[in-house]
């Protein structure tokens, strides 16, 4: 019960951080998520920091923590990205990285990912690390 909880506020949180007028205000983000409990994965500064880019960042507005999370959307939830690729070795997450930035099609649908090229590899790494921690 505890975990839905915090499944269901992460996704309320990132959804706020994401959605709206487009503005954004970074230590607004910053501070929701930093109060934001365990947010469905193990507790740690990389699955922190990782939620924290993504709520940041413009993934949510195509992508939802699971698919039990409300909304549609157009791509993939986390979940779903997490079941198909974890049990990949560390390229993947290389692989993942750099479609993040470059973006693409086929894999999930016909509709293409928007490429992301201002994102840091870095962080797009800590990002894709903590969605691979979200496998049922």
């Amino acid at each position: 019960m505890t975990k839905k909880l915090v499944v269901v506020l992460s996704s309320a949180v990132l959804m706020a951080a994401c959605g709206g007028s487009g503005e954004t205000k970074p230590a607004e983000t910053k501070d929701t998520t930093a109060s934001t409990p365990a947010a469905a994965a193990p507790a740690t500064a990389a699955s922190d920091k990782g939620l924290e880019l993504i709520g940041a960042s413009d993934c949510t507005t195509c992508h939802r923590l699971n698919k039990e999370s409300s909304g549609a959307t157009i791509g993939p939830a986390y979940s779903e990205v997490a079941a198909k690729y974890a049990p990949a070795a560390d390229t993947t997450i290389d692989r993942l990285v750099k479609k993040v930035i470059s973006g693409g099609s086929g894999i999930w649908g016909t509709i293409p990912m928007t490429p992301h090229p201002a994102l840091k590899a870095e962080d797009v790494k800590t990002m894709v690390a903590y969605i691979m921690t979200l496998k049922k």
